[in-house]
């Protein structure tokens, strides 16, 4: 069987530095909010391009907190939009539904999977706040004009980073660092993941740093003194400790996921299946090889019982989910299409060569 992701095999290729970080972690004797938490904020924001790094629970969290510090903050209130694509996982519209304000969503490019710069701007309203951009799959989704809207209506530029840790955008900037706050995900199976559950979010802003510090500490900054209505959010030493030991490896782990998506693209030659666009091998780190076919069920059939796991990312899009039933008779097309033919092939830094030759002669072997 070739696993989809073996998180075993990613673990144990680090194995040495994974442990002595747990074990200097667990020997201090202090568990939260310690060192190992302020050496890896420092690694990360530095190596992201930010002044601050902030971490948090979770990826989720990381978007609840930048829009609940700028509520906080008076630059946004309950009832205001943010613009969203409508093609993501389901928490970047969580972080903004959790905060009361409401989702804008708006189609993808078919080619990129990203928010398509040209339909942002009809979407504005005088309610408009924020744009979100979710990098998915690992790709860069930030766009000059992008950029340019933001600036001409005044709006926030949040980035959703969960799946593209070391992605570049193409000025050489990247992503995390590209709008006014990003939110990021450590979860296991990312790009940069932790060994359970870990988020931060990285900004300029040392108000908005500040300020989701103390919401994700019970919305205290100082011992026993409560500024804001918080929760208990933050990244755990271990955590960081480990993330830290990983965060070394990154821009190698991802070097060889990019080699991995070149042997798919270059190798796989079936009409019946469209592969990802690539015209910038820096804009993409490939947290996910999705692929796409109007047999997707049939392939994903043939794939496992030829022994190759496969993932489906997304099945149901946001507006079909039954926590925004207000939303399931809308029509997304574009977003609708690529739920119903996407399909990911393994891709990682620990898987071989041969695995990779041996999915690529399924994958053209696939209705011969």
């Amino acid at each position: 069987m070739i696993k989809f992701l073996d998180l075993e095999k990613i673990t144990n290729s680090h194995k040495t530095e994974i442990d002595d970080a747990v074990k200097r972690a667990v020997d201090s004797g202090w568990y939260l909010q310690g060192k190992e938490n302020e050496k890896f904020e420092k690694e990360y924001a530095e190596f992201i391009g930010t002044d601050y790094a902030v971490g948090v629970a979770n990826g989720l969290d990381a978007l609840i907190w930048i829009f609940r510090a700028y509520v906080e903050m008076g630059v946004m209130k309950p009832g205001d939009e943010v613009i969203v694509p409508a093609n993501t996982y389901i928490a970047s519209i969580l972080a903004i539904t959790e905060n009361n304000l409401v989702p804008v969503l708006v189609e993808p490019d078919i080619n990129t999977y990203q928010i398509d710069p040209e339909k942002i701007e009809e979407a504005i309203t005088p309610r408009t706040k924020a744009i979100l951009i979710v990098h998915l799959y690992g790709q860069n989704a930030y766009t000059d004009k992008i950029g340019e809207i933001c600036k001409r209506y005044n709006l926030k530029l949040v980035e959703d980073n969960a799946q593209a840790h070391g992605c570049y955008a193409s000025d050489g900037r990247r992503t995390g660092c590209l709008g006014d706050a990003a939110g990021h995900s450590f979860y296991p199976g990312k790009n940069l993941g932790a060994l359970g559950d870990g988020g931060a979010v990285t900004t300029n802003d040392p108000e908005l740093a500040r300020t989701v510090r103390s919401l994700a500490n019970y919305g205290s900054s100082k011992k026993y003194v409560f500024k804001y209505k918080g929760r208990n959010s933050r990244l755990d030493e271990i955590q960081a400790a480990v993330l830290s030991a990983k965060l070394k490896h990154l821009d190698e782990d991802n070097q060889r996921r990019k080699d991995v998506a070149r042997r798919y693209i270059e190798g796989i030659k079936n009409p019946a299946i469209i592969l990802p666009k690539v015209t910038d091998w820096n804009s993409h780190v490939f947290h996910i090889f999705p692929i796409r076919t109007e047999k997707r069920d049939e392939l994903q059939k043939f794939l496992a019982d030829n022994g190759v796991q496969t993932l489906i990312h997304y099945p149901i899009p946001p507006h079909k989910q039954e926590c925004y039933r207000e939303w399931n008779n809308r029509s997304y097309p574009i977003t609708e299409q690529i739920h119903a033919e996407e399909l990911s092939l393994p891709i990682s830094p620990v898987i071989t060569d041969a695995e990779v030759d041996d999915i690529i002669k399924l994958m053209n072997s696939f209705m011969d």
